[in-house]
């Protein structure tokens, strides 16, 4: 068994302000853009923009995660093969 401490999950306080968090930005931005005084085609590129740019944060923060937890995955085979090797060379001084 490993030494270090698993990871707790989230709450669901957490996990709900920010999902409501989310939703309250997207819904400034969306009213912005539907009452800024301009003509409809700049509302419909800032509309666009906006949209991928909430698309590319979520597959960044996807990636960026998924490379985090790829090199614990990595770190614990490696401890472990450590820990193996330390309870071999133990049991030949025995």
């Amino acid at each position: 068994m490993s030494t270090q401490a698993q990871a707790t999950g989230h709450s669901g306080s957490w996990i709900a302000f920010t999902y409501a968090s989310f939703c309250a930005a997207v819904g400034m931005v969306a009213l912005g853009i539907l009452f800024a005084p301009v003509d409809i085609w700049i509302k419909a590129y800032f509309a666009m923009g906006a949209a991928l740019l909430v698309q590319s944060c979520i597959t960044m923060t996807k990636t960026v995660r998924d490379v985090h937890e790829s090199s614990r995955f990595v770190n614990r085979i490696e401890d472990a093969r450590a820990e193996r090797l330390l309870m071999e060379i133990e049991r030949g001084k025995e």
